[in-house]
């Protein structure tokens, strides 16, 4: 292989994988029982075009980092139980509203997710161990996160956040 061949070979592979790589960003508003609101800032990355992947929400006091998952219909249920670490009661006191399957209890290894819901949760912790549980809806869920989409998100001392990405 000739020297031109070989870089512009390497330069395609560069492209491609490059091209598996989608990062994002989003903004929200903290908000805490008689304080004023307070703007946070999210950015996540994917490898595989938002499905899943690793978010952080940056707040005036304290940054959280974690892991994000959209819910699809390929989603098996272990998959799915890192999402509740951190979280002693589980997240019965906050499921989905509209959705008929429950996400208050750690699903079985064996059991499936079977449709595509374009929801997103995520379950995010700061380095001394603080936690931040956060579920989207997406406005295009063939898009993942990059298509956009809203939610909220909860930390550990009952503050929450509205966001938009």
């Amino acid at each position: 292989m000739k020297l031109y061949q070989l870089i512009a070979a390497s330069a395609l592979l560069l492209m491609i994988i490059a091209g598996c790589t989608t990062t994002g960003i989003g903004h929200g508003e903290m908000t805490a029982l008689g304080k004023p609101a307070q703007p946070v800032l999210f950015s996540w990355k994917s490898m595989d075009g938002g499905i899943s992947g690793t978010m952080m929400a940056k707040l005036p006091d304290a940054v959280y980092e974690g892991k994000f998952f959209q819910i699809t219909h390929q989603t098996q249920s272990v998959t799915l139980a890192p999402m509740w670490n951190g979280w002693i009661e589980g997240w019965g006191d906050w499921p989905y509203r509209r959705h008929p399957y429950p996400y208050s209890y750690p699903y079985t290894a064996t059991q499936f997710i079977t449709y595509y819901s374009g929801k997103v949760v995520a379950n995010l912790e700061t380095y001394d161990g603080q936690h931040m549980r956060c579920r989207f809806n997406l406005a295009n869920p063939a898009s993942g996160m990059t298509g956009g989409g809203q939610g909220e998100c909860q930390l550990s001392g009952g503050r929450s956040i509205k966001a938009t990405f």
